[in-house]
C-alpha cells in the first residue's frame, strides 16, 4: 500500500479511485470502467508532475525521508556484487548504523559503506534509524584505511538524520570519532565517492561525505541541522520547521548553486520511493561517472584536490 505524504492527499483520492475502478472491472460483475480509470491515471500523473515540480524545501525534507524510500541496504543489494560485510571498530562494538565492506561495482573492486536507517520497526530499531554512534565513525575509518592500503575506491551512501546524540555516545568520544572520519576522508590516496540519498544530517553526514565526488538525489537534502531542530534553537519552537527548511539551503538545488555538492542525480517522476528500481539505476550510473573521472588520478593529486575543493567553500571573494 502506497504511502502518501500530507501534500499528496489530493493525489491519493485519485489513484484510489483509480484502482477501486480497475477492482471492479477486475471483478466482472459490472461495465466496463477501464476508459474511466486510464482517465483518471492521466490526470494524477499530470498532477504528480505539477505537485513534484514545485515542492518547497519542508517537502523535500519529507520525501528524503519518506519510509518507502530505497535504503542504503538495497542499494548496496543491487548495484554491488560480491559485497563481503566487514563488521566492528577493533576499540568497542558493531555499530550497524553504518554497513560497509567489501564488494564489486561493475567489476571494479570497492569498498562501500553506507548509513542504513531500517525499513521496518524491527529492522529500524537494529540500525538505530541511522544514526551512527562512535563505533560506527571508527568502523567506517577502518575500512577507508583499509581501501588505501589496497588502493580501492570507496562508495559512501549518505541517509541519516544525524550521529547518535546519547549520553554513551558522548561518553565515548563521538565528536572525536566525527572528526577522525572526516580527517580519514581527506587523507586517503583513492578515489572517494559519496551519495546523498535521502538525508544527509549534520557532521554525520559530513563524517563520510567528504568526498571528491558529491553526488546527491534530486530529492533528497543536506544540512548542519535538522529543519526541527534549527527551529527548536532559533525560536524556541520546533513548528517553525517549515521557516527553518527555507533557511538553511538544504536542497540539492541551493547546494549544487553553493558548490557544496557535484552533481544532482534526477530521481523518477514522484520520488524514489514511486520507482525504487530506476532511481537505484541512476544512482549506480552516476557513481560509474564518477569513478570514471577520479580513475586516472594519483594519489598525491587526489588528495591536494580534494583538500583544496573543501577549503575552497565558503571562502571571501576578493574585494574589489
Amino acid at each position: 500500500m502506497t504511502h502518501y505524504l500530507d501534500f499528496e492527499k489530493p493525489l491519493s483520492e485519485i489513484e484510489g479511485k483509480a484502482a477501486e475502478l480497475r477492482a471492479l472491472a477486475a471483478g466482472g460483475n459490472g461495465p466496463d470502467v477501464s476508459g474511466e480509470a486510464d482517465a483518471l491515471d492521466m490526470k494524477a500523473a499530470g498532477m504528480l508532475r505539477d505537485i513534484y515540480k514545485a515542492l518547497s524545501p519542508w517537502q523535500k525534507c519529507q520525501v528524503a525521508r519518506h519510509p518507502e524510500r530505497p535504503h542504503a541496504s538495497a542499494y548496496i543489494e543491487r548495484l554491488f556484487q560480491e559485497y563481503t560485510p566487514l563488521a566492528g571498530d577493533r576499540c568497542f562494538a558493531e555499530d550497524t548504523a553504518i554497513l560497509g565492506g567489501l564488494a564489486r561495482f561493475r567489476d571494479r573492486p570497492v569498498v562501500v559503506l553506507g548509513q542504513e536507517k531500517g525499513a521496518d520497526t524491527r529492522s529500524r530499531l537494529r540500525h538505530n534509524f541511522g544514526m551512527a554512534r562512535p563505533e560506527g565513525y571508527r568502523k567506517a575509518a577502518r575500512l577507508m584505511a583499509l581501501a588505501d592500503r589496497f588502493r580501492l575506491p570507496v562508495v559512501a551512501l549518505i541517509d541519516t538524520p544525524g550521529a547518535y546524540p546519547g549520553k554513551g555516545a558522548e561518553e565515548r568520544g563521538q565528536a572525536e570519532a566525527i572528526a577522525r572520519a572526516t580527517q580519514r576522508c581527506l587523507d586517503i590516496g583513492v578515489p572517494l565517492v559519496a551519495v546523498v540519498v535521502g538525508e544527509g544530517g549534520s557532521g554525520g553526514a559530513v563524517a563520510l561525505a567528504t568526498a571528491d565526488r558529491v553526488l546527491m538525489l534530486e530529492h533528497a537534502v543536506y544540512s548542519v541541522i535538522s529543519p526541527e531542530g534549527c527551529a527548536s534553537i532559533l525560536w524556541k519552537d520546533a513548528e517553525k520547521m517549515k521557516e527553518a527548511a527555507d533557511a538553511l539551503r538544504l536542497t540539492a538545488q541551493d547546494l549544487k548553486k553553493l558548490g557544496v555538492i557535484d552533481r544532482i542525480v534526477p530521481e523518477p517522476l514522484g520520488g524514489a520511493q514511486r520507482d525504487p528500481d530506476e532511481a537505484i539505476a541512476r544512482v549506480g550510473e552516476a557513481i560509474s561517472n564518477a569513478l570514471d573521472e577520479l580513475s586516472g588520478l594519483r594519489p598525491r593529486a587526489l588528495i591536494k584536490a580534494r583538500r583544496e575543493k573543501f577549503l575552497a567553500m565558503g571562502a571571501a571573494a576578493p574585494a574589489g
